[in-house]
């Protein structure tokens, strides 16, 4: 006959353990997957992360050759909702055109830049360049009009509804 003992405190970091484990398996499983985008830009493929700093949002303009001013004329935190209404459900099939969606981020605080476009062709009016940031991530966004009767695409000028 064999006999063991276990001491009450063996217990507890067994059952410690496993309920760190438990934990663990159940956060990656219901962790949203926030992964790297690349689209195809006018020079090339570009990765929307390093969008932490000034500096690396004018740079992802640049690879849509965007010219920029050097500061944004807004920086807004949004929260996207939780249920898209159809002028939201519009501009999250603009960002699916893009290689992005939002429906990944609902009910999320994110950051919106603004800047002013200063190299638009063939338009005199005011052109804004909107980013969408989540974690240093650019989550969305769209090159528009101030004008109510304006325009609004993607990135790219050839991505639009």
């Amino acid at each position: 006959m064999f006999i063991y003992t276990v001491k009450a405190s063996t217990i507890r970091f067994i059952a410690t353990l496993m309920v760190a484990v438990a934990i663990i398996t159940v956060l990656a499983v219901f962790m949203p997957a926030y992964e790297t985008v690349a689209v195809f830009a006018d020079d090339g493929t570009v990765i929307y992360t390093n969008a932490k700093t000034n500096e690396g949002r004018i740079e992802f303009l640049r690879k849509f050759g965007w010219e920029v001013e050097s500061d944004p004329q807004s920086e807004t935190d949004v929260t996207i909702p939780t249920e898209f209404d159809a002028v939201f459900v519009g501009y999250n099939d603009l960002q699916k055109l893009q290689g992005l969606d939002l429906s990944r981020y609902k009910r999320k605080s994110v950051t919106r830049y603004t800047y002013v476009v200063t190299n638009y062709p063939d338009y005199d009016g005011t052109v804004y360049a909107n980013l969408l940031i989540y974690r240093g991530r650019i989550i969305g966004g769209d090159i528009c009009t101030e004008a109510s009767d304006g325009f609004i695409h993607g990135f790219s000028k050839n991505v639009h509804l």
